[in-house]
């Protein structure tokens, strides 16, 4: 191999020797930017004609997706939303805007963060009304784990937003022992009631 396909395959994680393509070793956080729009319409509000939170989740969930997506370049499947605030309500007609981003990207999985907007479309007047924090995996076809590239942040932002989903990430793991702790309790509890 020649030192300019040496230099190829060290940016783009690519062999040209082994005959197929592998993924980047990383993608900046920029590239997994990704947008949606939706109108919100009478099947989407509630009794008060506000959207209704399942289906704003569901935006947050596609949009999310969307961002794993582009950086994974695989199937990715929602594994969480461990955050999410309703800060606003969103009313019948507004246009609601979700911007979705990668904020880290660990071995096989990447949390995502969506932010929401609404925007009256007879005013202009727009708002802030919602931001959740996901965790997507990247699954193959036969639904197994596999690595995606790594995240690099170029911003202060990007670089603030990549620091707190480590955080985020220590956290999650702390409240799943948590949990199998208290399960695991419950359990050993129920049997010594049953054995009495």
């Amino acid at each position: 191999m020649s030192s300019i396909e040496s230099a190829h395959s060290n940016q783009t994680g690519s062999s040209s020797s082994a005959g197929f393509s592998k993924a980047p070793l990383a993608r900046t956080v920029a590239s997994t930017q990704s947008e949606m729009t939706e109108i919100v319409l009478p099947n989407d509000t509630n009794t008060l004609g506000n959207l209704l939170g399942g289906r704003l989740m569901h935006f947050i969930d596609l949009t999310g997706a969307m961002a794993a997506y582009r950086h994974a370049r695989t199937n990715v499947v929602t594994a969480a939303m461990d955050h999410i605030d309703f800060i606003s309500p969103v009313h019948l007609g507004d246009l609601v805007t979700l911007r979705s981003s990668v904020n880290r990207a660990f071995s096989t999985s990447m949390e995502v963060g969506v932010k929401v907007w609404a925007e009256n479309p007879r005013t202009g007047t727009m708002l802030h009304v919602a931001s959740a924090y996901l965790v997507f995996v990247a699954i193959d076809n036969e639904g197994h784990r596999v690595r995606v590239p790594e995240a690099t942040p170029q911003t202060p932002d990007e670089q603030r937003r990549y620091e707190g989903a480590l955080r985020r990430r220590e956290h999650r793991a702390a409240e799943s022992d948590r949990r199998k702790a208290a399960q695991l309790a419950t359990r050993a509890e129920e049997a010594a009631a049953l054995e009495s």
